[in-house]
């Protein structure tokens, strides 16, 4: 890994765990253990550096579903592991990042947007299409209307005038309204395993913690 993949890796890690704005670019160097002079040699400034974190983030999490969707053996499973990474990527993020993005980095804003419209909707509607055939997913849902909903509700957890910091806990926001859309696609089949499938998971962590 050269220098510059190096900047956009401690970059895209600072970002998600404490927000474009109070990361400054100091805070990048000192991280790294090179001076702020190097960093500029490679980016133009931290907007440009905000640009391509994005990207890198946005693709890490966009091939790491497309490599749980590869690895498994029907639609409830992928969406179980799915759920899984959801959970575990919200708690490593800072929630005012979409914000932020959109506020302060349009190019940055825009590039969340085409991943939003194009790869993450299209991971959405394979999940369902495939959950209908295979049975676990109800066929009379609207697959078009529940991944649109489903896109909308992931950037309304981030949205601070409906869900202020100061009144609700970012992680029971994402996970109620994650079940609450996940419960309304299920067939009683597949509602019966994804339990299953909670409750293995449950027992397997708590022989883990002992």
């Amino acid at each position: 890994m050269d220098t510059k993949e190096k900047i956009i890796r401690k970059a895209e890690e600072l970002f998600r765990l404490y927000g474009m704005r109070s990361v400054t670019m100091d805070d990048v160097s000192k991280s790294l253990g090179i001076s702020k002079k190097t960093i500029y040699q490679y980016y133009s400034d931290k907007d440009e550096i905000v640009t391509r974190a994005t990207r890198y983030m946005l693709e890490l999490e966009h091939q790491e579903i497309k490599d749980i969707s590869e690895g498994s053996e029907n639609a409830l499973d992928e969406l179980f592991e799915i759920t899984k990474c959801v959970r575990k990527n919200m708690t490593h993020i800072n929630p005012s990042i979409l914000f932020e993005l959109q506020k302060y980095h349009a190019k940055a804003w825009e590039i969340y947007l085409d991943f939003k419209e194009h790869a993450f909707k299209q991971s959405i509607i394979k999940n369902l299409e495939r959950g209908i055939k295979e049975g676990f997913f109800r066929s009379e849902i609207d697959v078009e209307i529940l991944t649109t909903m489903r896109l909308e509700q992931i950037q309304l957890i981030f949205d601070q005038r409906i869900f202020p910091r100061d009144k609700f806990d970012f992680a029971k926001v994402q996970t109620q309204i994650l079940e609450n859309f996940i419960y309304g696609i299920f067939t009683a089949k597949g509602r019966a395993l994804y339990e299953e499938k909670v409750a293995n998971a449950t027992q397997m962590e708590a022989r883990h913690e002992s």
